[in-house]
């Protein structure tokens, strides 16, 4: 991890597919827009069925459409340190954010929200669980997090800069 001193921890349920996904193509971002040395980004998961696994083969596929490598990304769970850590906890979909409300201390320093709020026009305010779904459904899910993590940079760059 980078010397970074704001640092986003994006979050689905299994950290298997969309949350990783997210990260990579947030990192892209980041590192396009020079931001690099300012913002930190990870990725966690509401539930723990899938800790230690790599990202879906059909992300790690959408995910290379766009040049973006999740292969080496690890499932993991978030902990209680994350809402401590992390000024923002983007999460995919209102089932997350219940879920992550639920999970937060009462002295959570960490901003909760949905990922899809920095794209308020996009017309979807959820990011969909493409893990049931066909390859298709992670195409989808890559096109909507790379319109959005660009979204998230443009805010990042006024906010930090």
């Amino acid at each position: 991890m980078s010397e970074a001193g704001y640092r986003i921890l994006v979050v689905c349920m299994g950290n298997i597919c969309r949350s990783p996904t997210a990260k990579g193509i947030l990192d892209k971002h980041i590192i396009s827009n020079s931001l690099t040395d300012k913002v930190e980004v990870d990725s966690a998961g509401t539930h723990s069925y899938h800790l230690g696994h790599s990202p879906d083969p059909r992300s790690q596929r959408a995910a290379s459409r766009i040049a973006v490598d999740i292969a080496s990304d690890r499932s993991r769970k978030i902990q209680t340190n994350d809402f401590y850590h992390y000024q923002e906890i983007l999460v995919m979909d209102r089932r997350n954010l219940q879920d992550v409300h639920a999970l937060a201390p009462g002295d959570s320093t960490a901003v909760i929200r949905l990922i899809m709020d920095d794209l308020p026009d996009y017309g979807l305010a959820e990011v969909p669980d493409p893990y049931y779904g066909g390859e298709a459904g992670f195409t989808t899910v890559v096109d909507m997090l790379d319109q959005v993590s660009a979204a998230i940079c443009i805010r990042l760059l006024k906010q930090l800069t």
